[in-house]
């Protein structure tokens, strides 16, 4: 009898690429369902693509120009009205959707918070994160688990505790209940997004979706208040030190509003992608044996029998790679969108006011002229970080908007990740291939199933 069980990928999991254009119902079929399937497979050979989908764009992949767009004209290249209205309802006017004057004032406050010194000071909440999640794992050896749900419930513990401290007066199940339901509808691209539509506009879906979030505003103000007239932790957690922090040129500092809407900007952004970015480097790992005894060997012989610290990180330089390699692969934020404001060129293209200018991450970190055999997974591409442009691998963007909270999510990844792969085997399950959808970030539809064994 024939074995019918499917014949098992030579790749890792990717997204199949459109080889025909889309049409503005096309586009909308794909936005709603995977926004990666907006990108065409020429677009991992080209450095410049420009169309029109009712709107004028420009899809750039060339290293240069992302270079102009991210670092060097960036006040005329702000995020699009899509990423706005998308974005707007749950984080408010926060770091990451504000622009000008009000994003530098509220950066300049945030940055010290996210120094060194604090990044490490909040490490002993990711090394106990850890443990837990080892200890839960550990009861699915024999067996297969979710890999993805294990870390998104891992990272969730970690956002949450050093964000209100052990999260007194937070309610986390009703917190992740509303990001979820944000995710799953409100992010998705409307037919008035893709034709272009004023942002006054109504998009009934995100109308509908609010309630949850409005629940979530509240309970965080709740949370604000209270810690205001309690006063710090003994650590001070990102509460405390966004709370006392002020803009060192005008001694601004954030109203309850502008707390909120920045605390849960780090509570969206900082346990989604950490959670993608482990269950992606779990599923890669399972997918080569050799780099994953490698990185079991690596782990084991600096910790021993322990859960990772902070001092171990710089001790841990291939488990690091395996995170800069599924960073490249499976970059959570892998499709920005940027509308520009003033005449430019871009790869000896006319940009003209309005236009969209699309950063397809996801292309670019599996363009064959930047990266050889760009769809194999090889974390040794990471030996040498000099030798990459650094406009070629942008999983936390660049230039002044780079993300805040980038080396704090490495930090994280990494003591997870090893304290995981020194104490247990992660195995394929054949016919479980996670499926990379990006609604809004690069998730595994169906999760990621693997076996589990002890190390």
């Amino acid at each position: 009898m024939d074995d019918l069980r499917p014949t098992p990928p030579t790749v890792p999991a990717r997204v199949p690429l459109s080889n025909t254009p889309l049409g503005i119902f096309g586009s909308l079929k794909a936005g709603r369902e995977n926004v990666l399937l907006l990108i065409p497979e020429v677009a991992t050979r080209a450095p410049i693509l420009s169309g029109r989908t009712v709107k004028r764009w420009h899809m750039v992949m060339d290293p240069e120009a992302l270079r102009r767009i991210l670092r060097d004209r960036v006040e005329d290249y702000p995020k699009s009205v899509v990423t706005k209205l998308i974005l707007e309802p749950a984080i408010g006017d926060s770091l990451f959707v504000a622009e000008g004057q009000q994003w530098l004032w509220q950066r300049r406050t945030a940055a010290p918070v996210f120094s060194h010194r604090n990044v490490a000071a909040l490490a002993p909440v990711m090394t106990a994160a850890a443990e837990r999640a080892s200890a839960r794992i550990a009861a699915s050896v024999g067996r297969a688990a979710d890999l993805f749900d294990e870390m998104v419930t891992a990272t969730f513990e970690v956002i949450s505790d050093v964000t209100f401290s052990n999260g007194e007066g937070f309610d986390r199940a009703s917190v992740h209940k509303a990001i979820e339901q944000y995710i799953s509808q409100t992010a998705k691209v409307s037919l008035l997004d893709i034709i272009g539509a004023p942002p006054w506009v109504p998009r009934p879906g995100r109308m509908i979706a609010g309630s949850a979030m409005k629940d979530m505003k509240r309970v965080a103000d709740t949370a604000i208040d209270a810690r205001r007239a309690e006063g710090a932790k003994q650590v001070p957690d990102l509460l405390d030190l966004l709370l006392a922090g002020e803009d060192p040129k005008s001694g601004r500092q954030m109203t309850t509003a502008e707390l909120r809407d920045n605390l849960l900007t780090f509570i969206v952004a900082g346990h989604e992608t950490t959670a993608l970015t482990l269950s992606w480097a779990l599923y890669l790992c399972a997918f080569d044996q050799d780099v994953q005894a490698a990185a079991r060997e690596e782990a084991q012989s600096v910790l021993g029998e322990r859960a990772a610290t902070a001092a171990d990180v710089m001790n841990l330089p291939l488990t690091r790679r395996i995170v800069d390699e599924t960073l490249r692969m499976y970059p959570p934020a892998a499709f920005l969108s940027r509308t520009a404001q003033a005449q430019d060129e871009l790869c000896g293209r006319e940009v003209r006011p309005g236009d969209t200018v699309i950063l397809p991450i996801y292309a670019l970190h599996r363009h064959h002229d930047l990266w050889p055999e760009p769809d194999r997974f090889d974390p040794a591409r990471f030996a040498d970080p000099k030798a990459i442009d650094r406009f070629a691998y942008l999983p936390f963007g660049d230039g002044p908007r780079i993300c805040i909270g980038a080396n704090f999510a490495l930090q994280e990844a990494v003591i997870i990740l090893a304290t995981l792969l020194a104490r247990f085997r992660f195995t394929r399950i054949p016919g479980r291939e996670p499926k990379p959808v990006m609604i809004l970030t690069l998730r595994p539809e169906g999760g990621v199933w693997l076996g589990v064994e002890r190390a």
